[in-house]
């Protein structure tokens, strides 16, 4: 059946699309598959941006056996001039005689005109195949360019019985190495890493991505420090390995600010006595960091997720029990009064990483339901 078929190639798509996972930002992950009489005759994706979209690399690739051809594409193609041409007029200059569309593009450049240019010029358009998986795929570019605010991942490491340190501060290690490791993956994926200043005073971290395989890239290092206490003899302030952005409030002393930036810092004013996250991540937004990893303490945590600002949480459980009234949890701060209130997770995932468990899933948005 043809719409069987039609799955399967923008299945394909998708899978292509993945190759550049942290690579495209501010651009989403796109690719393509060129079918001509049924087998694919050519393949592309977005690697970066700046570059050429996945569909001209598709085209390049099928040259001229694109005459005639079916295109999968996992997003609309766009239609605007920006650092490339439009795909959509490649598309239709290549002689393509039909397009197959996972979802549309909420950029307000393009919403809805790619698909006006393929169909005007007689091109036949299919869309919403595999829409589900295609919003997946995206969901760091969807939450970025509809509201302006970048995605936020909240990822932490604790005990079966939910401490992420004993009771007198030791956290180091809680989880085994393929967990950390696992961390290191995601950091090479994120644009931004944020913590709090109380993470910085007590641990120095470097805030890095340390991978065996391949060379990571590091994330924009972010610390929420309201009184901009952050020492000049840190790894952060000193090590110029990633760009770092203290973020502190209108009450922050204009001498610890000027002694900040002298070491070169960025230094962003958002809140009046301490940082509003909201105004934060509006600010983030505008300098297009589309995707923030999350590694504070407990207040940090429940900072972000009462203001409705965390999208995706990962969670690694070591099985260890540490026990302690006193011990530090994941998430603290004063807490939801009532259950109805509880951040809840769906579309949950799992992973074994030796004896420790990894478990990812979104946040629920009941406005979304």
């Amino acid at each position: 059946m043809q719409e069987d078929f039609d799955e399967q190639m923008m299945r394909r798509a998708i899978e292509l699309a993945r190759n550049a996972t942290g690579r495209t930002s501010p651009n989403p992950l796109v690719g393509a598959v060129v079918v001509k009489e049924g087998r694919i005759v050519a393949e592309g994706w977005h690697r970066q941006a700046g570059t050429p979209h996945a569909e001209v690399h598709a085209l390049n690739m099928a040259g001229e056996l694109a005459k005639g051809a079916t295109v999968y594409v996992s997003l609309e193609p766009c239609a605007h001039y920006g650092r490339t041409g439009p795909c959509a007029k490649a598309l239709v200059e290549a002689g393509v005689s039909r397009v197959v569309i996972a979802m549309t593009d909420p950029n307000p450049k393009v919403a809805g005109k790619g698909i006006q240019i393929l169909r005007e010029a007689g091109v036949e358009v299919v869309t919403g195949v595999l829409k589900k998986e295609a919003y997946e795929l995206n969901e760091v570019f969807l939450k970025w360019i509809t509201t302006g605010k970048p995605f936020v991942a909240l990822k932490t490491a604790m005990s079966l019985d939910g401490k992420i340190a004993t009771a007198g501060g030791e956290s180091q290690w809680i989880t085994n190495e393929k967990s950390r490791y696992q961390g290191h993956r995601l950091r090479d994926i994120y644009d931004g890493i944020l913590v709090g200043i109380n993470t910085v005073l007590q641990d120095n971290p470097s805030l890095t991505t340390r991978l065996r395989e391949y060379q990571g890239q590091n994330p924009v290092r972010i610390v929420l420090d309201s009184q901009a206490r952050l020492p000049l003899d840190s790894k952060l302030a000193t090590d110029g390995a990633a760009r770092t952005i203290v973020a502190v409030s209108a009450q922050a002393p204009a001498t610890r600010k000027a002694a900040l930036e002298a070491a070169g810092l960025e230094v962003l004013v958002a809140g009046t006595d301490k940082v509003d996250v909201v105004e934060l991540m509006n600010q983030l937004g505008a300098m297009r960091i589309t995707s923030i990893l999350v590694e504070g303490g407990g207040r940090v945590n429940f900072s972000l997720l009462e203001a409705g600002l965390v999208d995706r949480v990962y969670a690694f459980v070591a099985p260890k029990l540490i026990g302690g009234s006193q011990a530090l949890t994941p998430v603290e701060g004063e807490g939801f009064a009532q259950l109805a209130q509880a951040v809840e997770l769906e579309n949950i995932q799992t992973s074994l990483l030796d004896n420790d468990v990894m478990i990812t899933g979104r946040v629920r948005r009941p406005e979304c339901e």
